[in-house]
């Protein structure tokens, strides 16, 4: 057990003849004893100081497991935010697509129909033409008639001497 400043100033020796000067030997004691309360001062001084730097740094290695986490934590939701966002965009890709492939497809049997459509005005004008045609011809063959000659060379006499004769 280490000794004390107490300890050393209730030290006794035993006196000798021709021993120490005794004034000489007390004022060492009691510098000794100043200066060993100073050490142990010191001492306690430093241990908690130790002790506090000690809870320090507990608590910054405390810190730094907790960021750690935190870091890991970030890094997982990072990754998660990556992925959902990965798999949001294939989706949004997928429905483009379905939808680009149903626009194309109306857009083709549109084209279809009208293609019909144009195909049968095409038909009904051909007809069209045709019975014009056809009209025109037989317009133009009772203009070329002998008929129309004869109706306007007859004479108007002639004319209502038969419609006279018819009537009697």
């Amino acid at each position: 057990m280490p000794l004390t400043p107490l300890d050393i100033h209730n030290k006794e020796f035993t006196r000798g003849f021709r021993g120490y000067d005794e004034d000489e030997v007390n004022e060492f004691l009691d510098q000794v004893i100043k200066d060993y309360e100073m050490v142990i001062r010191e001492k306690n001084e430093l241990f908690a100081k130790v002790n506090e730097l000690e809870e320090r740094l507990e608590h910054f290695a405390d810190m730094e497991e907790t960021l750690n986490k935190s870091i890991l934590v970030a890094q997982e939701s990072a990754e998660d935010v990556r992925r959902n966002a990965k798999k949001e965009a294939e989706l949004i890709v997928r429905e483009a697509e379905k939808n680009a492939d149903r626009i194309i497809n109306d857009a083709l049997a549109k084209s279809r129909k009208i293609e019909l459509e144009i195909e049968e005005l095409k038909k009904q004008a051909s007809v069209y033409r045709m019975r014009f045609k056809m009209l025109i011809e037989a317009q133009l063959e009772m203009l070329h008639n002998d008929r129309w000659d004869e109706v306007i060379d007859e004479e108007p006499e002639e004319h209502e001497t038969q419609e006279h004769n018819q009537v009697d």
